[in-house]
């Protein structure tokens, strides 16, 4: 699959991957005015200097790379963001700081990853009762696990 991707500043990175078989490619922070700080327990946008033509029938999942989120306690600020196919803007991810100290962006830093995944479009009817199921409405550990 060919993705076409726009570089919006000359300083953008194109996307990596850490791996041959990494499903995530890695979206680097474009800042080339200087680095970003983030507070504990706040969020800020940072950019990535990238526009993406996505195909139809697929989105970008924007997600935490492990490692930052694990050891740095920085992650995407809505867990996963969503780069819909006919989205030409910037590709701008909302970092939150959960850690307890001050966590500081510089230029080309990889701060979150870019996963190509299919869609099924869907239509919606609405209807008087859904068929029953063994679990039926039980929700949040109902299952007992």
């Amino acid at each position: 699959m060919v993705i076409q991707v726009k570089r919006l500043v000359e300083e953008a990175t194109l996307p990596t991957r850490g791996s041959s078989a990494a499903a995530g490619y890695d979206l680097h922070a474009c800042l080339p005015d200087g680095d970003v700080a983030i507070p504990p327990n706040k969020t800020v946008k940072i950019g990535t200097g990238l526009a993406f033509a996505l195909p139809q029938g697929y989105f970008g999942a924007i997600f935490a790379r492990s490692g930052l989120a694990c050891k740095q306690g920085i992650r995407p600020a809505n867990c996963v963001g969503v780069g819909d196919a006919d989205y030409r803007g910037e590709y701008i991810v909302a970092l939150h700081n959960d850690s307890d100290r001050v966590f500081t962006v510089h230029h080309g830093d990889r701060i979150a990853q870019l996963v190509i995944l299919p869609f099924l479009p869907a239509e919606f009817t609405e209807v008087s009762s859904l068929d029953e199921t063994e679990r039926g409405a039980g929700g949040f550990g109902s299952t007992g696990r």
